[in-house]
């Protein structure tokens, strides 16, 4: 399998052989893909407050999670700039 990458200010082609993935805007997709880790930790902290004696735990993955969320704007402002 042959992996390229080009990358320019505006958009980075990734081409595995015959398939090619084209992200039009890398600020755009750092920012889902924050939005989905955003999601995953709040699931974790959930099942962390069901599950007896993590609690505590729970707590701090829901803090890691909330601090994240000042991560959003900032790539947003990164993108506009």
């Amino acid at each position: 399998m042959t992996q390229s990458i080009d990358s320019s200010k505006e958009q980075t082609d990734i081409r595995f052989g015959r398939d090619e993935l084209i992200i039009q805007n890398r600020y755009e997709t750092a920012i889902l893909f924050n939005d989905f880790l955003i999601a995953l930790w709040f699931i974790l902290g959930s099942v962390f407050f069901i599950v007896p004696g993590l609690a505590s735990a729970g707590a701090w993955v829901f803090l890691i999670a909330s601090i994240q969320f000042l991560i959003r704007p900032t790539m947003g402002l990164l993108g506009n700039l």
